[in-house]
């Protein structure tokens, strides 16, 4: 794998609750742990910013069905299905980035509310690899956010999993994507 030298890589909530087994599972969520160690060890080898974004809400956050929300209960800060996946080989200089914090807040992307986009500059990146959980709501909303703010962005294929709530809905956020402007990356891609 070639890194650039303004390049980054965010893993995108690789956490319990939304891996098989999890409160929030997606569907072969855990299948992504083996291609993004293989992006964390390329980074850390090329020595450049390795973040990881997880949901970490409070216990009566807006987006749980008992609040009128979407989803049932998942990732609240400190529990056990808010932790990063147990194999994912986060390097001790891991840049968390907490997000959808305060219980009246929703935040699918890791910009919403937060200081990644500050972080990102401060560190002279200009390109991000992303990769992790949901292709079709956390991974779609950060890629579209990344590109509007201008960074170049690149997505492995191979390290990212749908929820599909509507049959189709993974694909249609990678085309989303790719009209924005990131390439979706082939295992093929990495030479």
């Amino acid at each position: 794998m070639r890194i650039e030298a303004d390049e980054a890589l965010l893993l995108q909530d690789v956490q319990v609750d939304f891996c098989p087994g999890g409160a929030l599972a997606v569907p072969d969520g855990d299948a992504v742990v083996p291609s993004l160690n293989r992006w964390i060890e390329a980074f850390e080898a090329a020595r450049r910013p390795i973040f990881a974004s997880r949901d970490w809400h409070p216990p009566d956050h807006c987006s749980f069905r008992d609040r009128g929300g979407t989803w049932p209960p998942h990732c609240v800060a400190g529990s056990a299905g808010a932790a990063f996946h147990p194999s994912l080989r986060l390097p001790p200089n891991v840049h968390v980035v907490s997000k959808a914090t305060t219980r009246n807040a929703e935040a699918y992307s890791t910009f919403d509310g937060t200081d990644f986009d500050e972080r990102l500059r401060r560190l002279g990146v200009r390109r991000l690899v992303i990769g992790g959980l949901a292709t079709d709501y956390c991974v779609r909303a950060t890629v579209l956010d990344a590109r509007r703010l201008g960074f170049a962005v690149g997505v492995p294929r191979d390290a990212i999993r749908a929820v599909d709530v509507h049959p189709g809905d993974g694909d249609r956020a990678i085309a989303e994507m790719r009209a924005a402007g990131a390439t979706i990356l082939e295992a093929s891609d990495r030479s």
